[in-house]
């Protein structure tokens, strides 16, 4: 199995609209794993697939979203050993483009918002916290968005 038999790939993005919030989905009961979790969205890549399309592909498949990839943030080595799964995730920053977000797949997902960075839901993915981190670190006095 993915990221378990072998080391699995998986992309997310920081996606931010026109109010400067970030966008977090809710990780539901069929999700791969860290269950209940707040997330930056994105998903696993495909044989063939590059990492900016499969981020594409993610958010229109599970939220009705267009987005644009501004640049690439960081890599995690996302370790859940509980879970006893590896996987290597980018994380990009992104902007809404066009969409109402929207559950589309809801056995995946079971919340999503648009949120402060100051005032986020909790509780956060370990990749998620990581990715704040990154952020923060990056750009403590401005954003890029």
């Amino acid at each position: 199995m993915i990221g378990q038999d072998y080391i699995g790939v998986g992309v997310g993005a920081m996606v931010f609209n026109e109010q400067n919030q970030v966008f977090l989905a809710q990780r539901g009961p069929q999700a791969r794993n860290e269950k209940g979790c707040w997330e930056f969205p994105g998903g696993r890549v495909e044989f063939g697939e590059k990492l900016v399309d499969a981020l594409h592909r993610e958010f229109l498949e599970e939220y009705g979203l267009q987005i644009e990839i501004i640049e690439l943030l960081c890599v995690t080595d996302h370790i859940l050993r509980t879970e006893n799964q590896h996987w290597v995730s980018p994380t990009f920053l992104a902007r809404h483009v066009t969409g109402v977000a929207q559950i589309l797949e809801p056995e995946k997902c079971t919340a999503i918002g648009w949120f402060s960075l100051d005032e986020l839901p909790a509780p956060l993915s370990l990749i998620t916290i990581d990715n704040l981190n990154q952020y923060r670190a990056r750009f403590v006095t401005s954003s890029i968005l």
